[in-house]
């Protein structure tokens, strides 16, 4: 089977009757675009909220962070996506509550259909990761805003130097975090994409399963593993940028 999978042939679905790396590839691009979206909100919600939370530990701004933090990142996904639908689609009917790919028309009325039915996907992925970030977040930058050269920087005078010494050096283990836990937010994608009807490549691995369709199930395995890879590759490649001191040879 691997060598075959490196030849380039991925097998033969059971079930749809066609080649199964044309069925991930049709997936894909879905999966893909939710679990991007959901990582940049965790990180453009967790960064900042984590910052300012280490930047004045114990106030109430930190103290409501934390409460906050803790609440998301205890709630399965499960869960905070059927509250989602039952609030915003079943209540107030904002959002669909089904995710679909044939949307008609285009231009911008074709892609505010396409954000609306998003943004519970992506609120659920995204604030769950984004409130275990922020515990990283405000964690490590407590740890680096107490070194000497901090302090040095401090005294010479300056508002930049929480961005420029302190922001740039704590984000190392955040990086790490994010890159690692790549798994954990596939594995939530999977359970998100069945709770909205996602027709990406979780939903296929679900299906796929219930049906014994084999060769599906171990491509889609393959190809976790290696966007996990993947990942993990880009965290080592920001080290570099992000810490001078680290150098690859």
């Amino acid at each position: 089977w691997l060598v075959a999978m490196l030849h380039g042939d991925w097998g033969f679905s059971f079930a749809s009757r066609i080649d199964v790396d044309v069925l991930i590839m049709q997936r894909l691009p879905t999966t893909i675009a939710v679990i991007g979206s959901s990582q940049l909100l965790a990180i453009i919600v967790a960064i900042p909220v984590g910052v300012l939370a280490a930047a004045r530990p114990y106030s109430l701004f930190d103290q409501i962070a934390n409460t906050f933090a803790f609440i998301g990142f205890s709630l399965p996904t499960f869960f905070t996506g059927l509250l989602l639908i039952l609030l915003f689609s079943v209540q107030l009917d904002w959002l669909p509550f089904v995710f679909s790919t044939s949307i008609p028309g285009s231009g911008w009325r074709w892609l505010w259909e396409e954000i609306r039915q998003s943004i519970m996907p992506v609120a659920v992925l995204g604030l769950f990761q984004g409130a275990s970030l922020v515990r990283y977040v405000r964690s490590s930058v407590l740890e680096v805003i107490k070194l000497d050269y901090v302090t040095t920087a401090r005294s010479k005078g300056g508002r930049k130097v929480l961005i420029l010494h302190v922001v740039r050096n704590a984000l190392i283990p955040v990086v790490t975090l994010v890159a690692l836990q790549m798994p954990v937010v596939f594995g939530g994608a999977i359970v998100t994409e069945q709770i909205f009807r996602i027709p990406g490549i979780g939903s296929l691995l679900i299906s796929a399963i219930q049906i014994n369709d084999t060769p599906v199930v171990m491509a889609v395995t393959f190809v976790f593993a290696c966007l996990v890879v993947l990942f993990n590759l880009i965290a080592d490649v920001l080290y570099g940028w992000l810490d001078p001191r680290i150098a690859y040879h």
